[in-house]
């Protein structure tokens, strides 16, 4: 058993960026699934969104860009805080050691999908593992924060409506210990390992949101899981994320003709929003590969704009400054999550949520490129001051936990796992239909009575992320099926795209397990 003022689970840029601020007010404890470096935020790519060239840009331009990619969905307060404040959190990063690419001096800004001007700041094609780093190296100085690496958050501890602590399984020697806290926050990233096609690393099985929800906390805005349209496609090989940067720089889609499309789906051509152009690649699939050719530019250019994706596509057999880049779709981004305020509280007490476990509703139904890890400074920053101030008025508390006992890893947990996976795919992805929906929530509920029963003999790693997926899928299944319109990146075939109704799908943990549509305000 262990104790801190507050607990963190996840050690993104969310988790860190937080957890540094928040050790000027008291003990903080992290707890991470695997090694610190170990994130979403680390297979990042292409940079961070802010206003820094007021000359070409504006806060109003940030906010209608993003306003516009969420469909009508955004939440406008929480947008206003995230481009007002965006521009102090990059400052702060600089002074913690990123460093971002520059041009005589001054910020260099690409251009992405869906903004009307140049506003990213990026750390050539690895942004996220450069600020990782910067957080990493900061935490390991800091002593009043300790790392629990190879540390699986398995569920929350609950007492008289409080959170007020976590149980872990210790992956190393197979122990499982108590962590208690006065306040504890989420931070343990997306939930792309619900699909059998993820830019996400294999620890991204939904945990936090499905920890969460099984504590009470209410989810919000499930059914807007983000499709990034350009992964690689080859054979054999993972999907590799290529950045949306690649077209802000030039690079064009085109067929399996040769011929560029996107001017036939978009007025923004190559630069659509996310899911328009995820669902244009996908029908032009239907008649041969689809790739993304930026070959045209400087090889010097592009070695250098591109080191990171340029090497990792040299190693797959692709050399992207002569010949064009196979891709396709995949899973890579949760817009919804626990329910959060502007300052990360959940509707349970002591519980708080960040990054992409949280929905501040700034994604609305569909996230701008580049706004996430943006999300993650602005939103951890404006947590601490209301969880230090929650943390100096809670007295320290623990209570009884059970134990748990541990299992061996089972072969029919692996095939579930991929069962989940691939119908999730096909029945809940990109393009989705009401009776493959229908379908697919029945089929996770057995599953889910499935996962419980293996339970009951026994925790290890796989059966807890199975059961996280397993939770994270029918949440999004549910809220999928509640909406009856396409908007966003829920687009199914049988639905009218958007309506004048303005409302959010809220879950909450009830026997009939049953969403509540509240309006928009």
């Amino acid at each position: 058993m262990k104790s801190f003022d507050i607990v963190v689970i996840g050690s993104g840029v969310a988790g860190l960026y937080f957890s540094l601020h928040a050790a000027e007010h008291g003990s903080v404890g992290i707890i991470t699934k695997k090694e610190l470096m170990e994130s979403n935020t680390n297979y990042a790519q292409g940079g961070i969104a802010a206003v820094i060239d007021t000359a070409t840009d504006s806060p109003d331009l940030h906010i209608k860009d993003t306003l516009e990619a969420g469909a009508g969905l955004c939440d406008v307060s929480n947008v206003n805080h995230l481009v007002e404040e965006g521009p102090i959190h990059i400052r702060r990063l600089v002074e913690m050691g990123v460093g971002f690419n520059r041009d005589h001096g001054h910020f260099s800004l690409g251009l992405e999908g869906g903004h009307s001007a140049r506003r990213i700041v990026f750390a050539r094609d690895a942004t996220g593992k450069a600020v990782e780093r910067a957080l990493v190296f900061n935490e390991r100085r800091t002593e009043n924060v300790t790392a629990f690496e190879s540390m699986v958050a398995m569920d929350l501890i609950v007492d008289r409506g409080r959170c007020i602590g976590v149980m872990c399984l210790d992956r190393e020697n197979g122990n499982v210990e108590a962590f208690f806290a006065k306040a504890v926050v989420l931070a343990t990233g997306g939930l792309g390992q619900v699909y059998v096609n993820t830019t996400n690393p294999r620890i991204a099985s939904g945990d936090g949101i499905a920890m969460a929800y099984r504590a009470g906390a209410v989810m919000q805005d499930m059914e807007f899981v983000q499709f990034h349209p350009t992964t690689l496609d080859k054979r054999y090989k993972p999907h590799f994320l290529i950045s949306e940067a690649v077209r802000g720089e030039g690079g064009v889609l085109i067929n399996s003709k040769g011929e560029r499309f996107m001017h036939r789906y978009h007025p923004s051509k190559d630069l659509a929003p996310r899911d328009v152009v995820a669902r244009a690649i996908l029908g032009e699939r239907k008649s041969g590969p689809v790739y993304l050719d930026i070959s045209k530019r400087p090889s010097r250019f592009i070695r250098e704009r591109f080191a990171s994706i340029f090497d990792q596509l040299w190693w797959y057999g692709v050399r992207m400054d002569r010949e064009p880049i196979p891709v396709s779709p995949a899973a890579h981004y949760c817009c919804g999550g626990v329910r959060v305020d502007d300052h990360g509280r959940t509707s349970l007490e002591g519980l708080y949520a960040l990054g992409e476990t949280a929905c501040t509703g700034v994604h609305g139904a569909n996230r701008l490129a580049s706004n996430s890890l943006l999300e993650c400074l602005v939103y951890s920053a404006r947590a601490v001051s209301v969880v230090t101030e929650d943390m100096r008025k809670t007295q320290s508390h623990e209570t009884e936990v059970p134990k748990r006992p541990i299992s061996p890893e089972r072969a029919d947990v692996r095939r579930i796992r991929r069962s989940v996976r691939s119908m999730m795919w096909r029945n809940v992805g990109i393009v989705r239909s009401v009776p493959g929906m229908k379908r697919t929530i029945k089929t996770l509920n057995d599953l889910n009575e499935r996962v419980q029963s293996l339970l009951k003999e026994g925790v290890n790693v796989p059966l807890l992320e199975l059961r996280n997926i397993v939770e994270a899928a029918r949440l999004i299944t549910t809220a999928a099926i509640m909406r009856r319109e396409s908007r966003g990146v829920h687009y199914v075939k049988e639905l009218p795209e958007r309506n004048d109704e303005r409302w959010r799908c809220h879950i909450l943990l009830r026997q009939d397990y049953d969403p509540i549509c509240q309006p928009v305000e």
